[in-house]
C-alpha cells in the first residue's frame, strides 16, 4: 500500500496508438454519459452535416460526363468530406462512428444497455436531421440546377444504392465504415483540429468515390431522389428528357429493405467490430489482463508502505501467535480485487458524476486519466463538502478533478490481504503504545481485546489497486471480509 499524489499530467500534442486506444474508449464513455435530449440533437445535427456533404458531391460531380470517372469520383469524395470535418469540428453524433463505443463496452466501462441505447437515439436523430434537410433541398428546388441534370444526378445516385444484392450492400456497408471509424480513430491522435480536418479527408474521399455504402448518407440521398421522383415539376421531366416511370423503383420499401438494413448491419460490423475491437484487442486488452501470469510473491518480503510508517510491530502477522496455517497467495490482493464498477474521468462535469453514483448507488469511485493512470478518488463526501463550500448554490463548470481526493491509499495486486485488514480495522498506534525502539510509552489495564474495540480507526472503506500507476480494480472491506470467511472451521459443533 502506498500513498499517492497526482498531479495533473500535461498532454503531449500526440498520442500514439495505445494512447489512441484509450481515447477510443473514453469516446465511447463520453457518449453513454451524456443526457438523451443532447445526444439526440446533436444526432439530428450530424444528420444534416452528412445531407450537406451530399449535396456537396452532387453538385460537383453534375455535368462531369466526359471527365475520367476516377478523377469525377476522387473529387466528390473530397467533397463530401466535409461533413465528417464538420461533424469532428462543430460537434454531432454520427451512427457510423457512434459504433465505436464497443471499445468502451469491451472494457466493461459500459453496459449493453447504455451502448445499445446510445446506438437507437443517434441513428434515428440522424435519419430525422437528414430527412429535415431533403424538405429544405426539396423547398429549394436544388433538383433544377444545370437545367435539371443536379435532379438527374440525384436520382440516378438514389437509384443506383438500390440495386444490389443483400449481401453486396452490407459488404460495402462494411467496407465503408472500415475507413470512416479509422478516420475517426486517427483524430483521436491529436487535439489540433486543423489536423484533424485534415487526417479525415482522404479515408472519407476513399469510401465515398469507390461507391461504399454510409446508411446515414443514404438516409439522406436515397428519400432525396424518392422526393424528386414524387414532387418534381412536368418542366423537370422535359428538361431532362427521361420519364418519371424510369425510378419507379425509388420507393422506401426498396430503400429499407434492399439497402438500408444491410449497409447499417455492414456499418456496424465494419467499424464496432473490425475497427473498434479489433483495436481493443491488440492495444487495450493486454493493458486490462495485467494481472494474468503475476508470480507468487509468497516468501518474499512484503513491499506495503502505509500513509504512516507503523511503530515496531509487537505481533509478526507471518508467525508467533497471531499466525494463520493458511496460503498466502490465496489472501493476495490480486485473489480477492474487484473490477471497478464505476470510474471517473476528469473532465466529468460535477452534475454528471452526481448522477452516475446516484445511478449506480456507489459511494464513490476511482478518477484516471486518458492513460487509465489513477489521479484520484471522488465520494460523496467530497461532493458534500464542495456543495457546502459552495453556500449549496454549485458552479455548473465544476468538474471531478476540482473536487477529486488526490491523497490516496492504494494498494498493489500482491499486498497481504492480513495487513490490508489490519489497517482498515485497527489502530496499531493505540492498541500497542510503544516507540520504535519498543518502550512501553503509557500502560492500560484492559485487555488485547478491549483495547482493540476503544481504539477505533475511520479509514475508507474501498482502496484502488494499481499496477505500474495504472488502475487494475478495488479492494474493500467487503471484499476482504468475505476472504476470511473461509478461515472460519466448519465443523459442526458437537
Amino acid at each position: 500500500m502506498r500513498l499517492v499524489s497526482h498531479a495533473q499530467i500535461e498532454s503531449s500534442s500526440h498520442n500514439i496508438p495505445e494512447e489512441m486506444t484509450v481515447a477510443a474508449e473514453e469516446y465511447g464513455v463520453s457518449k453513454a454519459r451524456k443526457a438523451s435530449k443532447t445526444t439526440f440533437s446533436l444526432a439530428v445535427t450530424a444528420g444534416v452535416f452528412i445531407g450537406i456533404a451530399f449535396v456537396f458531391y452532387t453538385t460537383v460531380t453534375t455535368g462531369a460526363a466526359n471527365a475520367p470517372w476516377g478523377f469525377t469520383h476522387l473529387v466528390g469524395g473530397v467533397a463530401f468530406s466535409l461533413g465528417l470535418i464538420f461533424i469532428v469540428v462543430c460537434g454531432g453524433e454520427l451512427f457510423t462512428s457512434t459504433v465505436l463505443t464497443t471499445v468502451a463496452r469491451a472494457s466493461g466501462v459500459i453496459n449493453n444497455r447504455q451502448m445499445l441505447a446510445v446506438w437507437v437515439k443517434v441513428y434515428f436523430g440522424n435519419m430525422l436531421g437528414a430527412g429535415l434537410l431533403v424538405i429544405l433541398v426539396s423547398m429549394a428546388k436544388l433538383h433544377m440546377l444545370d437545367g435539371g441534370m443536379w435532379g438527374l444526378n440525384a436520382l440516378t445516385i438514389a437509384q443506383h444504392k438500390l440495386h444490389h444484392t443483400f449481401l453486396q450492400a452490407f459488404a460495402l456497408g462494411v467496407l465503408c465504415n472500415i475507413l470512416v471509424c479509422l478516420a475517426i480513430w486517427m483524430t483521436f491522435s491529436t487535439k489540433d483540429m486543423l489536423t484533424k480536418s485534415f487526417l479525415v479527408i482522404l479515408p472519407v474521399a476513399m469510401f465515398v468515390s469507390t461507391g461504399f455504402e454510409h446508411s446515414v448518407a443514404n438516409m439522406f440521398m436515397v428519400p432525396m431522389g424518392i422526393a424528386i421522383k414524387t414532387f418534381a415539376e412536368p418542366e423537370f421531366w422535359s428538361q431532362i428528357n427521361v420519364a418519371p416511370e424510369a425510378f419507379a423503383d425509388l420507393n422506401f420499401y426498396q430503400f429499407v429493405t434492399a439497402n438500408l438494413i444491410p449497409v447499417t448491419l455492414g456499418n456496424i460490423v465494419g467499424g464496432g467490430l473490425f475497427i473498434g475491437l479489433g483495436y481493443w484487442t491488440i492495444y487495450r486488452k493486454p493493458q486490462l489482463s495485467t494481472l494474468k501470469g503475476v508470480p507468487s510473491t509468497q516468501g518474499q518480503p512484503n513491499q506495503i508502505q502505509l500513509t504512516h510508517n507503523p511503530l515496531n510491530p509487537v505481533i509478526n502477522l507471518h508467525s508467533g501467535e497471531k499466525n494463520m496455517n493458511t496460503n498466502f497467495e490465496a489472501f493476495e490482493v490480486r485473489s480477492h480485487m474487484q473490477p471497478a464498477t464505476l470510474v471517473f474521468q476528469q473532465d466529468v462535469l460535477l452534475q454528471d458524476a452526481i448522477d452516475k453514483l446516484i445511478e449506480t448507488n456507489e459511494i464513490g469511485g476511482p478518477v484516471i486519466d486518458k492513460h487509465g493512470r489513477l489521479v484520484g478518488y471522488l465520494s460523496e463526501q467530497d461532493i458534500l463538502r464542495e456543495l457546502w463550500n459552495q453556500d449549496f448554490v454549485p458552479k455548473v463548470d465544476k468538474c471531478v478533478a476540482d473536487v477529486m481526493e488526490k491523497e490516496l491509499t492504494t494498494f498493489t495486486p500482491y499486498d497481504s490481504l492480513i495487513e490490508i485488514a489490519e489497517y482498515m480495522a485497527i489502530d496499531k498506534e493505540s492498541v500497542y503504545p510503544v516507540n520504535q525502539s519498543g518502550y512501553l510509552l503509557s500502560y492500560s489495564d484492559m485487555d488485547l481485546e478491549s483495547r482493540t474495540k476503544a481504539a477505533k480507526v475511520h479509514r475508507p472503506k474501498s482502496y484502488p489497486v494499481v499496477t505500474d500507476g495504472l488502475l487494475v480494480g478495488i479492494i474493500s472491506r467487503h471484499h476482504v471480509l468475505k476472504a476470511f470467511r473461509s478461515t472460519f472451521a466448519e465443523a459442526t459443533p458437537a
